[in-house]
């Protein structure tokens, strides 16, 4: 189904058009927002129509911002307008308009985590900055305790808890239309209450859920079963009442003063998000060695990807496009930066440019010569807080120097230089229109070739990078050779490496055989297995957990689990088909409790252990 013409609508139109429908039309409502995309059409303005036959016609006119953001915006020429199939239908084909402001936990596209070694918290002041000093004695310092959520937004919490305990017991094959409009009324309530955290999660949830209603491209199931354990994990936290403000989240970005600082550039990501997005991420690290990002995010396809690779930076008035910048550096007066790391554009802000660094100099070198454990250490225990809960942001860049060993299915395999691990090289981005794919099976043609890596640990794998860039070790005699104007360093989703940048002695790799990618704990693990069990209630709904457990597949599950000690995991996963199959009725036949409260919560409680099992599973794949 094809929506491109249809503007985005605001979650609360689409949930008060499907409220006012009666209880007969909403069992119709599935089946009419499948057709009507496609009967859309422009016209005069901005405004789009939708034929229903020769009796009704919808038009949509979007406001100065392109979305629908109320109900006149939305009319049918029906006899029921505005209670009818028809205005429903239509607003439930467009797009979900993006919730106002900022998460506080980054963004979709992944673009707001800061790079290197430093941490969000370590960006606040620059290096030319003086640093706060300590009070004196007989100066008492002042501890700021955050203010606790009020009455409301527990109230809000715990709608939207409820609407994605049924949303999660209806699953993809039951989750339509009526199920999500409630989910995105209880977003819109959790919004208003000052959740904006809670409701972009919701959010993710309905888009997911429509992704795999439809069978979209490149949608995951895995995708949307992190989804519903992220919204569930913030959602119990706030409507327990005893999370603060911060759990909240921020309506808007913010950006505080970081005061002079030096940053040079590492490299530059593109970024193409699922929900419309494209742009580019340049990864920068100052000279205190935290790290930064500088990002030109907007809607747009794969054009504006490869377009944003070298546009102008919106930077203080910088002179530096992002490939300019990605080597080389700014010296940038009344800094603005965000929690995240994100450098912002105000109207104090002044750059001039600066001499890039190569990786061997510092602050740049710092990130190569960290050991790969202690590294991979720092950026599981930063991320360990946030492994089933709220959100969860990319990890923090990793740098490495590495030897390249050959290919292994999509993967590079290569191994640290001092002995140190196997790691798989996967693709930053699997699109192929990017060039990430097309390097990585170029570099492992090249067995023997010492190659530096700066990428992205992925933790949802053992052992795994997504390098963004890639560049010569320095002293090593088979390595990259590439050109000056590179500045030592070629970004893997923008720059093509071609023959002539790799040495003679290590090509001819085409008559090795296969290579082995090393002992993967987390395939080698039962826990698939509930992983599995998890994803079948995701899109089967909870029946479809009861009749997983009905078999003799339940017993095999806690067996198989019991034998590889891992207990905790059997008896969650007990629980969980065991919940799934409670459902007790009356004489009449009528359920006694027909909350999904405690089947969200079984369904919760098992997920949260897998990913803390994975997480440790996955530091364990590092050492």
């Amino acid at each position: 189904m094809s929506t491109e013409l249809l503007p985005p609508v605001a979650p609360d139109v689409l949930a008060d058009a499907v409220e006012q429908l009666s209880a007969r039309l909403r069992k119709k409502l599935d089946a009419a927002i499948s057709g009507c995309a496609d009967q859309a059409s422009a016209t005069a303005g901005r405004a789009v129509e939708v034929h229903f036959g020769e009796d009704a016609t919808v038009t949509l006119r979007p406001g100065p911002s392109g979305t629908v953001t109320n109900a006149e915006q939305a009319v049918c020429t029906c006899l029921l307008a505005p209670r009818c199939l028809h205005r429903a239908a239509v607003l439930g084909a467009a797009p979900i308009a993006d919730g106002e402001g900022d998460t506080g936990g980054g963004d979709d596209s992944g673009t707001g985590k800061a790079a290197g070694s430093g941490t969000a918290s370590d960006t606040g002041a620059g290096p030319e900055e003086p640093a706060p000093t300590a009070p004196t004695a007989g100066v008492a310092a002042t501890v700021v305790t955050p203010a606790a959520l009020t009455a409301a937004q527990v109230l809000a919490a715990t709608a939207l808890w409820d609407a994605a305990a049924e949303a999660l017991s209806a699953g993809v094959t039951a989750g339509g239309a009526v199920v999500q409009a409630e989910l995105l009324r209880a977003a819109h309530t959790a919004r208003l209450a000052g959740l904006p955290r809670a409701e972009a999660a919701a959010l993710r949830v309905v888009r997911s859920l429509r992704a795999a209603r439809e069978r979209s491209e490149g949608q995951r199931l895995a995708d949307l079963t992190g989804a519903f354990r992220e919204l569930l994990v913030g959602t119990a936290m706030l409507a327990s009442g005893s999370a603060d403000t911060d759990a909240a989240g921020s309506a808007r970005r913010v950006y505080e003063q970081g005061g002079s600082l030096r940053v040079y550039g590492l490299c530059r990501e593109p970024v193409l998000s699922a929900t419309g997005y494209g742009g580019v991420t340049t990864h920068l690290v100052g000279s205190d060695g935290a790290g930064y990002t500088v990002s030109d995010v907007r809607p747009g396809g794969l054009a504006r990807v490869k377009g944003a690779g070298s546009a102008s930076v919106a930077l203080g008035g910088a002179v530096l496009d992002h490939a300019g910048l990605a080597r080389g550096g700014l010296r940038i007066v009344g800094a603005t930066v965000s929690a995240d790391g994100r450098l912002g554009a105000g109207r104090g802000v002044s750059a001039t440019p600066l001499r890039g660094v190569d990786w061997s100099e510092e602050p740049a070198a710092a990130l190569f010569t960290r050991p790969v454990q202690e590294a991979m250490a720092a950026v599981l225990a930063d991320g360990a807080p946030e492994a089933g809960g709220p959100g969860r942001t990319a990890p923090s860049l990793l740098g490495c120097d590495v030897e390249v060993i050959g290919a292994a299915g999509d993967s590079v395999v290569v191994r640290v230089a001092g002995e140190g691990p196997l790691l798989r090289l996967r693709p930053a981005h699997p699109h192929p229109e990017l060039p990430h794919a097309a390097n990585l099976r170029r570099i492992a043609e090249h067995p023997g070739l010492a190659l530096r890596v700066l990428g992205r640990p992925d933790l949802d794998r053992a052992a795994t990078l997504r390098p963004l860039a890639v560049g010569p070790v320095p002293g090593a005699s088979a390595t990259l050779r590439l050109p000056d104007a590179w500045k030592g360093r070629a970004d893997l989703g923008y720059d093509r490496l071609q023959g002539e940048h790799f040495p003679r002695e290590t090509a001819g790799s085409a008559d090795c055989g296969p290579v082995t990618a090393g002992p993967d704990p987390l395939a080698e693990a039962p826990l698939w297995r509930v992983r599995r069990l998890l994803e079948t209630g995701v899109a089967g709904g909870r029946r479809a957990v009861a009749e997983a457990g009905r078999g003799t597949d339940a017993a095999s599950l806690s067996a198989r689990l019991t034998r590889a000690e891992l207990g905790v995991a059997a008896h969650l996963a007990q629980a969980l088909t065991t919940e799934a199959g409670r459902r007790p009725r009356d004489t009449f036949g009528r359920l006694t409790d027909p909350s999904a409260d405690a089947y969200a919560r079984a369904w919760l409680a098992s997920a949260v252990h897998l990913a803390a099992a994975e997480r440790s599973l996955v530091a364990a794949s590092w050492s």
